[in-house]
């Protein structure tokens, strides 16, 4: 990929397999109304938006959900509802980011929470240990340890002069258009991952 040095990677629905709609169906059955009001794919309104740039506690966020369900909603059933949308790492995506490091600088940046980080790695764990799935790269972003969230142009701009890279040779991979708009605004290449399509399959050679 003449020009590109570095490669940014979002986490769920690139190299995590999602299902949101598991997530929205517990969450109905709970009797949420309108979950898709509240959170959606490359966006976030509300309380949810607050938990992904780490302004409320998980606790604040647990009982926020519990308003919205039925009254004799359990804890348990929260977390376990707000964690249905998280599906595995498919291997051939792990190893197609051990393949890239032989050439790329390689980064990670997600619009997280710490719920869905302490679910997600013990399902990378399970698959994939003692590795963790942040040996991968060179740094990790969590939105909510980050304190920034895509599309906003802050964390990009944050993790370019952090790590010394320049935009022009870094590009950013996202399965949410939105996403992508925003890394390109400032100043990245970005590729969008439509649905339907997998990472593995991108030629990161010929892209550009």
């Amino acid at each position: 990929m003449a020009g590109i040095k570095n490669i940014i990677f979002d986490l769920g629905g690139v190299l995590l397999n999602l299902d949101n709609a598991r997530t929205e169906q517990a969450f109905t059955s709970m009797g949420v109304r309108r979950f898709a009001d509240h959170f959606g794919h490359g966006h976030a309104d509300s309380f949810f938006r607050d938990y992904e740039v780490g302004k409320i506690s998980d606790r604040q966020f647990i009982d926020a959900l519990k308003a919205l369900a039925n009254p004799d909603t359990g804890e348990e059933q929260i977390v376990n509802g707000w964690n249905a949308m998280l599906l595995d790492f498919p291997a051939e995506r792990i190893a197609m980011l051990d393949d890239l490091r032989n050439r790329y600088r390689l980064f990670l940046f997600s619009n997280t929470n710490s719920l869905h980080l302490d679910h997600f790695s013990k399902t990378y764990r399970a698959a994939f240990g003692p590795k963790e799935l942040e040996q991968h790269f060179e740094k990790a972003y969590y939105s909510h340890l980050l304190g920034m969230r895509k599309p906003d142009l802050k964390p990009f701009e944050h993790i370019l002069q952090e790590n010394g890279l320049v935009a022009s040779e870094t590009l950013f991979v996202d399965d949410a258009q939105v996403n992508v708009e925003g890394a390109i605004a400032a100043g990245l290449k970005g590729f969008y991952l439509r649905p339907g399509m997998h990472v593995t399959e991108v030629d990161f050679e010929t892209i550009f």
